[in-house]
């Protein structure tokens, strides 16, 4: 399979499209100093600020609440702030990366685009490279690297597969389960259903 973003639209079900706002991408953009990519803007776009079977946390750059642009720069500021000096060979970011340094939110370095409430955390390489890659901290200090689009990360993870490490499948049978982030105080969490998908 080769296209990827639609193979994970048609999971999700149809797109929203709640806040899709270019503007607010070119805000981003700007303030980040680099670009992120076209299909993750895409299933942003599509269905966040949103949380998918029940794990997996997506900002909208456009909202106030669930904000991309602050949750990306207080989660680089973070994970920046961490010491990078002792650790094990196996737990080290920079020998998986083959990097001398590890840095968050700058021009070459690691950029985080989503989360889970298991702990991890998605990192975008932004190094100008051809191929694109992602990078994935466990919660738990062990890294995986995986070579492909974030659409092709989204939908084997939808699937069942392995995507941020060993034993770290979050496979539910049936459809993908959709749930909308409040808005507000008022508002309350809303869940729904993602079509058949046979599985």
């Amino acid at each position: 399979m080769s296209d990827y973003l639609s193979a994970a639209l048609a999971m999700l079900g149809p797109a929203q499209n709640r806040y899709a706002d270019p503007a607010a991408w070119d805000r981003l953009h700007l303030d980040l100093g680099i670009r992120l990519p076209a299909d993750y803007q895409a299933l942003v776009d599509a269905y966040a600020p949103i949380q998918l079977n029940g794990h997996l946390y997506l900002s909208h750059p456009a909202t106030e609440r669930w904000n991309l642009g602050e949750w990306i720069r207080d989660t680089a500021r973070a994970w920046s702030a961490m010491s990078w000096d002792d650790l094990d060979p196996d737990e080290d970011p920079r020998l998986l990366l083959g990097l001398p340094e590890l840095s968050f939110g700058t021009r070459n370095g690691l950029w985080p685009i989503a989360c889970t409430d298991r702990g991890e955390t998605l990192f975008f390489v932004a190094a100008d490279d051809a191929a694109p890659w992602i990078l994935i901290e466990d919660g738990e200090g062990a890294w995986a690297r995986y070579d492909m689009s974030f659409a092709e990360w989204l939908y084997r993870y939808l699937i069942g597969e392995d995507m941020a490490g060993p034993n770290t499948s979050a496979f539910y049978p049936g459809p993908v389960q959709l749930c909308r982030l409040p808005m507000t105080a008022d508002e309350r969490p809303e869940p729904w259903s993602g079509p058949d998908r046979g599985m």
